[in-house]
């Protein structure tokens, strides 16, 4: 042990250990008046899983923080970064429980500090190429006259790879390390330079990483303690930090020096509640049920009520809404059946119209029967005379009905019409047989002697074969020929 003390001062001897300490206002210098120091006034154990936890109580003043399963992450991952918090209260002797897991890399320090305003320390310093070892140190009013102060304990298994738990104990009598629960140093009050350097005002909780191998940033003695220059090509280094339970062992709202003689008797405490105990005492946000809970009878029932009326009033915007949709829908509706009904009656004008002009379409009293290809109305006879089949006056001809007219003058409207005449296919017979007795064609267009026709040829020409009536005969319609 006495060899790690040599070993430790050797060491120190190169370097001061100042990179994360400082002082806003030091209550040593007469010159100064400083503001009191907020309390922490309790036992507290803060989880650095969220930001939350760190924001609570902490303060960032360098870099930044993530945040994962290991905890808080303070990592250097390029030159410049040193991420550090520093805790916004004060205890005045007390305990700091840190459970942590030390960064690697080579001149890369991970640290636990306490310090007060006017430079009282305490310290663990981890070196990043160092495994196996953790040193101690402490300061007191900024004294560097000696180095001789920093132990280097050994730990059971790997800084770097496994989580330790790091205590102070801190009191007016003496100061202890533990290292998961086993004490490893003490240093009595009167050891410290007769109490002198003794660190005994109220102090601020600091946990940071920072590269003491940092040839541009350190003195050539910092960057040999810290164990050589540090690459940071071989980063990023990472400290991880799981928890720490802090013990204010004094109570009260803040802490004041009554001098500036920095020792322990002229620091008064105020009573009263600190800031951050309140907030950390603080209960959780109530929940809903919670406040619900609260609530009284009455404020329920006009809850109640109210909710009913919002709902009746939806209800009735809904049922609005709906009728309003139906009446136009049916507005809709009768729209379109007075537009269909009109169609309808316009079409069944056109298809009179078309009647009286003819099945094909045709004016008598303008074109003649010649339009209808010679069956007009004067030609065509009774019913029953056309229906009748000719049988003596002319050839042997079977009768052939011609599908009752029905054409559309133009698409989608279909014009129905009554049963015209009947047509009279001939069929072949000898040609004595088709002259009629040796008659003459002209008086009865071929079809035998008439005296009440005028002579008139046929407009179609007559053959063997049976006339030819398209699709349109098959639907009623009128097929010219």
């Amino acid at each position: 042990m006495q060899f790690l003390s040599l070993l430790a001062g050797a060491s120190v001897l190169l370097t001061p250990v100042l990179a994360q300490t400082w002082t806003a206002c030091n209550p040593m210098n007469a010159s100064l008046t400083c503001p009191p120091d907020p309390a922490l006034g309790l036992n507290h154990t803060f989880y650095f899983n969220t930001s939350t936890a760190v924001d609570q109580a902490f303060n960032v003043t360098a870099g930044t923080l993530n945040y994962g399963n290991n905890g808080a992450e303070f990592t250097i991952a390029q030159k410049g970064d040193s991420p550090t918090i520093q805790s916004q209260f004060y205890i005045f002797f007390g305990s700091v429980s840190v459970i942590m897991r030390a960064a690697p890399g080579q001149g890369i320090i991970s640290s636990i500090v306490l310090q007060s305003d006017d430079l009282d320390e305490v310290d663990w310093e981890f070196i990043g190429g160092n495994a196996t070892y953790v040193e101690t140190n402490y300061f007191g009013k900024g004294n560097l006259s000696s180095y001789d102060r920093a132990v280097y304990y050994p730990v059971s298994s790997d800084t770097r790879d496994n989580f330790h738990n790091y205590t102070t104990h801190w009191t007016a009598e003496k100061l202890e390390w533990y290292i998961d629960g086993a004490l490893v140093r003490t240093l009595p009050y009167a050891a410290a330079d007769g109490g002198y350097n003794y660190p005994q005002t109220p102090m601020t909780v600091r946990l940071g990483i920072w590269a003491g191998g940092d040839p541009t940033e350190n003195q050539p003695g910092t960057v040999e303690w810290a164990g050589g220059v540090t690459d940071y090509s071989k980063g990023p280094f990472t400290m991880y930090v799981q928890s720490a339970t802090v013990n204010d062992f004094s109570t009260g709202k803040e802490y004041v020096y009554s001098d500036h003689s920095g020792s322990w008797q002229s620091i008064k405490t105020i009573a009263g509640n600190s800031t951050v105990a309140h907030k950390l005492t603080a209960p959780p946000p109530e929940t809903i049920a919670q406040k619900w809970a609260k609530l009284p009878t009455g404020a329920k029932l006009a809850v109640y009520c109210s909710a009913g009326g919002v709902a009746a009033l939806a209800l009735s915007v809904l049922l609005f809404t709906c009728i309003r949709q139906r009446r136009a829908g049916r507005r809709e509706r009768e729209a379109y059946n007075a537009k269909v009904e009109k169609e309808r009656d316009d079409a069944y004008r056109d298809q009179m119209e078309l009647r009286e002009k003819g099945l094909g379409g045709w004016d008598n009293s303008t074109q003649g029967e010649d339009a209808l290809g010679g069956w007009g109305g004067s030609h065509s006879g009774s019913d029953d005379e056309a229906r009748a089949p000719l049988t003596s006056k002319g050839p042997n001809i079977s009768s052939y009905e011609v599908p009752s007219p029905s054409r559309s003058t133009s698409p989608g409207l279909s014009r129905m019409a009554s049963p015209g005449p009947v047509v009279l296919s001939p069929q072949p017979q000898s040609a004595h047989a088709w002259a009629g007795d040796n008659q003459s064609m002209s008086g009865g267009g071929g079809y035998g002697n008439n005296s009440n026709t005028s002579p008139r040829s046929p407009t179609f020409p007559l053959t063997s074969q049976s006339p030819q009536y398209g699709s349109g005969s098959s639907k009623g319609g009128y097929h010219r020929f």
